[in-house]
């Protein structure tokens, strides 16, 4: 049995996951009028404290633990930080402060306003958001995560109806009934793991956990599970009507945010929990799912009428691409030798995703608010009246194409390698088809906002600092290439941005889009009041449609989880 001990630095740890919940108790009391006041002091102390984990860890060559009340595990709890739990924890910070910076205009109360219950909820629910997240980023045992994921999917329910609509209210309902199935399943695969090896402490787990029956059985119930909070395609039946109708500062919350920690303990998982259990043809299941989220969410995508419905289907898009990462992980025969490759490829991929997608949400957000709705076919002329919201969603989506320098690029890059190393050159495709999809609706955007309007619009005014906060947030994942010179990644994964080879690779990229755009399109991509099409873009609505009815998803649940036992089952 490893013995742990506190390390120097590990109070940090527990002070990171209380601030969050202390703010949030803070600003309840004291009521809407401090609230949120309340929230940039925690969000201020919370990204020091992110810093201070990650100069410690430095500092510290090796994970930070801290011992709750001192008792070690597996009688005790531990938090435990790694480079994977350091990375996201100081991304989040990063987001948190994005999207309260943005959030300050439509969720502030001005002196002398009177108080708003919408405002007064969303500062505490971003609150504990943060802190459910910084939970599951360091916490050491499958129970506390399961508690951490919990405490995620209460706070992020209500983001969703703050609207207080019905539409809303059916939204978010949908959502808790559907993340409440998964977490049934997950908690039936800590019982299980309990039941056969005693502990559920990851490190002690990892050793004891053997290729076996009630591993697979556990291993294949808790992925399911965490799958439908992540919202993988076909398991994707809450996120578009979430989206849809949630203020645009929440739905950054719940695409960038909330379903990064069930997807990071589906890294931990598989990665160190379950590395000598998982099989490559499981993993091979899980990415195919992720191609099936990239294609069908794309394409959807490309089919929306309003801007924040594309958002939101390009982060259903967006989600395949976080799992194309598990059979990466395997070299050619079988073995799971290129864990870290595979880690480091995913968790930039992640980072990217929430900044870019938190931008391209406010952005969406804000030529709402400017124009008073976000029609995809009425937007000529916001180019020109809102030219840095504009410039916002642009970069998130050109970031999320994984061009240079964006850190969606690196994590292509890593993956196309590990792809190469264990001969699975079939994901290649993949990765360079899906990059030619999200700039498909990168130009259609664009070929609508660049139009001359027929006539002026009436444009609202809209705060300056909430469109710096959404540029600052897509530029952030535009920059994310910088990881490779100042962090542990190789510094010739980079490459000149203007060289021949990339600049070719990226117009060519623009030049698939524009194709993809004009074939699957509602309307021709340049003329946005012929009648609208069908064709095989309706096809793939209509599937859509019938992949998120309650049967099909609890059905596609099921399926999944059997088939995933039996390829684990299978080796």
């Amino acid at each position: 049995m490893a013995l742990w001990t506190s390390t120097d630095g590990g109070l940090l740890l527990p002070a990171a996951v209380l601030l969050p919940f202390a703010g949030m108790l803070l600003g309840l009391g004291l009521g809407g009028r401090w609230v949120q006041r309340v929230a940039f002091v925690v969000i201020a102390l919370g990204m020091m404290l992110a810093l201070a984990i990650a100069a410690s860890w430095l500092g510290a060559g090796g994970p930070l633990v801290y011992l709750l009340g001192g008792w070690q595990p597996p009688l005790g709890i531990a938090l435990r930080a790694d480079g994977a739990a350091v990375a996201m924890l100081l991304a989040i910070a990063g987001v948190v402060c994005g999207i309260g910076l943005y959030a300050r205009a439509d969720f502030g109360t001005p002196r002398g306003a009177p108080e708003s219950r919408a405002a007064f909820a969303y500062w505490l629910l971003l609150m504990a958001v943060w802190g459910s997240l910084n939970l599951v980023f360091v916490s050491g045992d499958l129970f506390t995560l399961y508690v951490a994921l919990e405490l995620l999917t209460f706070a992020g329910v209500p983001l969703v109806c703050l609207a207080g609509s019905g539409e809303t209210l059916r939204a978010a309902l949908r959502y808790l009934l559907f993340a409440l199935c998964g977490s049934v399943l997950y908690l039936l695969g800590v019982v299980l793991l309990y039941g056969g090896y005693g502990t559920v402490d990851i490190p002690l787990l990892a050793q004891a956990v053997q290729p076996e029956p009630i591993a697979w059985t556990a291993l294949a119930l808790m992925t399911v599970g965490l799958l439908a909070k992540t919202a993988l395609f076909p398991l994707h039946i809450w996120l578009p009507p979430a989206h849809g109708g949630a203020p645009a500062a929440a739905s950054a919350v719940l695409s960038a945010l909330v379903i990064k920690g069930s997807w990071f303990l589906v890294l931990r998982l598989w990665l160190d929990v379950f590395p000598g259990v998982a099989t490559a043809s499981a993993a091979q299941l899980l990415a195919g799912m992720g191609a099936a989220a990239i294609v069908v969410g794309s394409v959807v995508a490309l089919r929306q009428q309003r801007l924040k419905l594309l958002v939101a289907y390009s982060t259903v898009a967006q989600i395949g691409y976080l799992f194309l990462l598990f059979p990466m992980a395997f070299d050619a025969a079988g073995q799971m030798a290129l864990r870290d490759v595979a880690q480091a490829a995913g968790l930039l991929q992640a980072i990217a995703h929430a900044t870019a997608k938190a931008g391209m949400f406010m952005a969406a957000g804000l030529v709402y608010a400017a124009l008073g709705h976000d029609r995809i076919d009425d937007l000529a002329g916001a180019a020109r009246a809102l030219p840095i919201a504009v410039l916002a969603f642009v970069v998130g989506g050109v970031a999320l194409m994984g061009v240079l320098p964006s850190g969606a690029y690196l994590a292509k890059k890593l993956l196309l390698d590990a792809a190469a190393e264990s001969g699975q050159w079939w994901w290649t495709w993949v990765l360079t088809g899906g990059a030619a999809f999200t700039a498909g609706y990168v130009v259609l955007v664009l070929a609508r906002v660049l139009r001359r309007p027929a006539e002026a619009l009436a444009v609202k005014p809209v705060s300056r600092l909430s469109q710096w906060a959404a540029l600052g947030l897509a530029l952030a994942s535009l920059a994310l290439s910088l990881a490779a010179v100042v962090g542990p990644l190789p510094a010739a994964l980079v490459s000149n941005p203007l060289a021949p080879k990339e600049l070719g690779n990226t117009l060519a990229m623009f030049a698939a889009g524009a194709l993809l755009a004009a074939v699957l399109a509602r309307r021709p991509l340049l003329d946005a009041a012929a009648p609208r099409r069908g064709g095989i873009g309706l096809v793939f609505e209509q599937g859509d449609r019938f992949v998120r009815r309650w049967p099909s998803a609890m059905l596609a649940m099921l399926l999944i989880a059997g088939a995933s036992g039996w390829l684990l089952l299978r080796g």
